[in-house]
């Protein structure tokens, strides 16, 4: 079991695991948007460590670290003689993950030609290894990753939309470190006592001219940056005060953040009740409006019929029959009257506060 340290107090990063909280429960995929360095895969862990699968292995993969010939091979394995080289059958990171959460983080650079395959293995639950013709069953579930505008890269037909609406379940947009500021005087310390402690130095001051300069920054690599910022100044530092010279040469850059697209429903994302409202609707309309059977709505939401009902009425979310012409759902306005609870005790998570290092 991982202990996650996630720092911050800030209103914005409360709300986030919050969300964390509603989603962890569940089975559905989850995408989580944000700039680089700003704590994706932290997230990520987050949301697998309060699961009913935190027991089970927690597999990242970066689809940008792997060429694009040998991914496939990554995410499926392949059979023995497959290609050259290929000498013993070996697993990929979807069987590696069976049961457990498998992490796929910048989404945005899988090629083409390989998303149906994960678009299959995502909806059945089945794929077959490089070179085989076998089909595995498997039991994982996914969250994705990006810094990239996957809504633009679908409308420019970079990414393929049914893939990005089946990943698109649950999206999380984690916001910059120049929308923390609040937060920034917390992971300071924090990293300063991290790094002290692993260079055998004991630090317990940061002047107040360095908190200064670092409240002012305007942080376009985030918390990584931020990170890497106070390390150096850990190792130059001689004395038990963070030396005056960890913040020479921060200026307050201009970053050219990634604009994050609302998702694909009538009205944006603003509270956990619009959440849970979105959340729900998307997994309806996957299961064709069904609630009951062993592939309705209820059972993919691990949740008891008339839970479901119960959940949906209180959202303003309407049956099947009472959809509009369209067949879209109406627009609702309705406020969650309360945060579905989730007990990280019955999922062994150890969340204390959390330290949202890059990802």
């Amino acid at each position: 079991m991982a202990t996650l340290d996630v720092i911050g107090s800030s209103a914005k990063f409360r709300a986030l695991l919050e969300m964390v909280d509603l989603v962890a429960p569940v089975d559905s995929a989850v995408l989580i948007q944000g700039e680089t360095g700003t704590g994706k895969e932290v997230i990520a862990r987050a949301i697998h460590e309060a699961s009913p699968r935190w027991k089970n292995r927690f597999v990242a993969l970066n689809c940008a670290a792997i060429p694009s010939t040998l991914l496939e091979s990554e995410l499926f394995g392949y059979e023995k003689g497959a290609f050259t080289g290929a000498v013993a059958q070996t697993l990929g990171r979807f069987q590696a993950a069976d049961r457990g959460t498998l992490f796929l983080d910048e989404i945005g650079d899988l090629p083409l030609e390989l998303q149906p395959k994960l678009l299959r293995a995502l909806q059945e639950k089945q794929f077959e290894r490089l070179g085989g013709n076998h089909t595995l069953q498997v039991d994982v579930r996914v969250i994705a990753a990006t810094n990239q505008d996957l809504g633009r890269m679908v409308r420019e037909k970079k990414f393929r939309a049914d893939l990005y609406y089946r990943l698109n379940v649950f999206p999380m947009i984690l916001a910059p470190l120049r929308e923390r500021r609040d937060d920034i005087a917390l992971l300071a310390e924090h990293f300063v006592q991290k790094f002290a402690r692993q260079q055998g130095k004991v630090i317990d001051t940061i002047p107040d001219d360095v908190m200064a300069a670092l409240e002012h920054h305007d942080w376009p690599g985030n918390i990584r940056e931020l990170q890497n910022i106070i390390e150096r100044g850990v190792i130059i530092t001689t004395g038990p005060v963070l030396s005056t010279q960890t913040t020479q040469g921060l200026t307050r850059l201009e970053a050219a953040p990634v604009r994050m697209p609302a998702v694909a429903e009538p009205a944006s994302i603003k509270t956990l009740a619009d959440a849970e409202r979105a959340h729900i609707t998307a997994t309806l309309r996957e299961a064709n409006w069904v609630i009951g059977g062993p592939r309705g709505a209820a059972a993919q939401l691990g949740l008891p019929r008339t839970t479901l009902i119960a959940r949906m009425q209180r959202l303003g979310i309407p049956s099947g029959t009472s959809r509009s012409r369209s067949g879209q759902p109406a627009r609702f306005g309705r406020v969650m009257e309360g945060l579905s609870t989730h007990s990280r005790d019955n999922s062994g998570a150890a969340l204390r506060v959390m330290e949202a290092v890059a990802g």
